[in-house]
């Protein structure tokens, strides 16, 4: 007879001792988690207590959180998926700790909240690459493909630390059926409808975001000491109701070059804003901190699109709309430097928008470059270029590259 335990049982059959646990494995069909009895051989009886054969299910059944019962790892790929992640796939990242709140939020939620309790030698591409598939219907494109990059990191981490001798992500691909990324951009008209419909101090911050693209993050941690009279000098940035002595990347602290017009809107600003010593805010909250970025978008940014009949309002599209109005004002590099952007395929890529009315100028000009030495004019068209109702016939041009003057084919039919 076997007794039942909290972490498996043994039975005696025959002359052997059996241990009988529940494992969580994935099915490979649909995708889902599903509970086996699996069952293991513990000894011969003649050899083993019915104490010692539940000490040694005990050890087996210890591998799947990664520990045996001495404390030891146990590296093997029976150690679950959620255990990995946070006992030796965490310790070793160096992030910040605004960004590791941020980056093990998204983990916790798209991937350990599925695979929590799954062995690491129970994954297969096929049952990944679904799982990504399924992430796609719902969340944005750049949360899917940061959902790959932790996929692949996680399990590159588990065959370096010798638990698997396979990594089940090398195939692993970015879907296909991936949300399309918001593009909005406004015009220059709209930009002006949105200065002339607020008051003094968001005119002046809009217009100081308009002009240099901050981020709001830079924008909101700006002090009275950032400016010295002709030029900002971000120092330093805010993030979830903390001052930070960082930016978003390297680029994003140093000096940003201001307009003659907006240092004197500045200046102006100065003498008008309740507070003006060195270590206030330049555009400070009523109770003279550092204004909320969520706060500020849901009470200014989000009414005023409504009453302009904006298609969208918000640091994201202000940053994208000056990227993308900027291309005819300099080069790629330019604006990467304007935006402060490490790379300049993200200016390029996910910032500046096609302009469909610069598209058709540039068209036009190379139509005109193109026949500035052959214009076309009515002594090179063959003299029956129309028909009698008018509609256009076989025509040629005199002096096209590569040809002489061709000579108009006729025929007849008789009928």
């Amino acid at each position: 007879m076997g007794k039942s335990h909290q972490r498996g049982w043994v039975v005696e059959r025959g002359k052997k001792w059996y241990g009988y646990y529940r494992k969580i494995v994935l099915d490979p069909t649909t995708n889902e988690r599903k509970t086996d009895v699996l069952s293991v051989i513990l000894g011969i009886n003649s050899q083993l207590t019915k104490g010692a054969a539940r000490e040694a299910l005990q050890k087996e059944i210890a591998k799947q959180t990664g520990q045996n019962l001495g404390g030891k790892i146990m590296k093997d790929g029976s150690v679950t998926f959620g255990w990995f992640v946070r006992n030796r796939y965490y310790p070793l990242r160096d992030w910040r700790p605004e960004t590791e709140k941020v980056k093990k939020i998204q983990i916790e939620r798209d991937l350990v909240e599925k695979f929590d309790s799954v062995s690491l030698d129970a994954f297969e591409q096929f049952v990944l690459q679904k799982h990504l598939k399924h992430l796609a219907t719902f969340l944005s494109e750049d949360r899917v493909k940061h959902a790959r990059s932790y996929m692949k990191s996680i399990f590159a981490e588990a065959v370096e630390q010798d638990f698997l001798l396979k990594d089940p992500t090398r195939g692993i691909k970015i879907p296909r059926n991936l949300r399309e990324k918001d593009k909005t951009t406004l015009t220059w008209h709209q930009l002006r409808e949105v200065l002339a419909s607020v008051t003094t101090r968001d005119r002046m911050l809009l217009t100081l975001e308009m002009t240099d693209a901050l981020r709001p993050s830079e924008l909101f941690a700006l002090r009275w000491r950032s400016f010295d009279g002709s030029k900002l000098t971000i120092s330093e940035t805010v993030y979830r109701g903390k001052i930070r002595p960082f930016g978003k990347t390297e680029k994003s602290l140093g000096d940003v070059l201001l307009p003659k017009g907006m240092v004197d809107d500045l200046w102006l600003w100065k003498q008008e804003c309740p507070d003006s010593s060195p270590d206030a805010f330049v555009f400070p909250n009523t109770d003279g901190g550092f204004m909320d970025t969520g706060n500020y978008r849901n009470r200014i940014l989000i009414p005023l699109a409504e009453k302009l009949g904006l298609p969208k309002l918000n640091f994201q599209v202000l940053r994208r709309t000056m990227a993308t109005l900027a291309q005819g004002k300099g080069s790629v590099k330019d604006i990467q430097a304007h935006l402060r952007h490490s790379k300049a395929d993200t200016t390029a890529n996910e910032y500046m928008q096609e302009l469909p009315e610069s598209v058709g100028r540039m068209v036009e000009s190379m139509y005109e470059e193109l026949m500035h030495s052959h214009p076309a004019a009515s002594a090179d068209l063959l003299p029956n270029a129309t028909n009698k109702d008018g509609a256009p016939t076989a025509m040629c041009m005199k002096e096209m590259v590569g040809t002489r003057r061709l000579e108009l084919l006729t025929s007849t039919v008789s009928r």
